[in-house]
């Protein structure tokens, strides 16, 4: 899509929540996972788009698909250049470039179950997530992409999700 096209969009998007709010609540399309054998997963959505996962074989995978906590990364980082990219388009700011990094850091302990020698649980989500932006658009002020990049962040949902965590409701079934 140009530029004009995804700031037509984002305007009349706008307007649309504008006069009628309610209409922005909805149910996100279901990510539907199985189980392939070992540690490996096969996720496909309503379009049937598939996504596999694995896990390094230090931990008993197979090492053929990324991982979780990797998806979680990419999903961030991705969303984030998404978010940055709407935003340049709805100000008129042609981007030649825009990459994003997402790193993390983990304690494996936690995976696995192990306890930290006070015995308490070691969170077995990561510990620290940091976002790397490079951004560049000729004839931009360096200031006026930093504001911008930083203005999406809390409309990343992606970002929203990992920073201002939610219960989530666990509803288990077993087959018989």
């Amino acid at each position: 899509m140009t530029l004009e096209t995804i700031a037509a969009a984002m305007e009349r998007v706008s307007g649309a929540l504008t006069r009628k709010p309610q209409a922005g609540l909805h149910d996100d399309a279901p990510a539907m996972v199985y189980w392939t054998g070992g540690l490996r997963t096969l996720a496909r959505s309503e379009t049937g788009t598939e996504l596999a996962t694995d896990m390094p074989t230090a931990i008993g995978g197979n090492d053929t698909a990324p991982t979780p906590g990797w998806l979680l990364r990419a999903a961030l980082a991705s969303c984030a250049v998404t978010r940055i990219a709407m935003e340049a388009a709805s100000r008129g700011i042609t981007l030649t470039s825009l990459e994003a990094h997402a790193q993390s850091s983990s304690d494996l302990r936690g995976l696995i179950g192990l306890a930290a020698p006070d015995g308490k649980p070691v969170p077995a989500g990561p510990l620290a997530m940091d976002l790397h932006v490079r951004i560049s658009a000729p004839g931009v002020d360096a200031d006026l992409l930093r504001e911008l990049v930083s203005a999406t962040t809390g409309r990343s949902p992606v970002t929203c999700a990992v920073e201002q965590p939610l219960a989530v409701g666990l509803h288990i079934e077993v087959a018989g």
